[in-house]
């Protein structure tokens, strides 16, 4: 079973795709470098809002990825995202026709 994590960040009004281009060039390479890597997107949900959703073989892995994601998010990011809130847990169902990205 894959395990999901799922981050809300409450951003400064504005900067949401500024965060999504920063996450895609800069978090992307590090989550893949990371053992038990899955997938990885993000959702501009509002303009004060984003969505990041990253997919690990173990709970162990996912769990860790909140302490990567929150490192990263402080040295890159700090001056933009006003709170987060993260979630992880088991995968329940998740279907693709490969179209979603590369």
């Amino acid at each position: 079973m894959q395990h999901a994590r799922v981050a809300v960040y409450q951003v400064k009004p504005g900067t949401a795709d500024e965060i999504a281009r920063r996450a895609q060039a800069g978090m992307l390479p590090i989550f893949r470098n990371q053992p038990g890597f899955v997938a990885y997107g993000g959702v501009t949900a509002d303009v004060d809002t984003v969505i990041s959703l990253s997919f690990w073989q173990t709970q162990e892995q996912a769990d860790a990825a909140v302490q990567v994601a929150a490192s990263w998010i402080k040295d890159n990011l700090a001056e933009m995202v006003v709170s987060v809130q993260n979630y992880v847990g088991d995968l329940a169902f998740f279907s693709s026709t490969g179209a979603l990205g590369s």
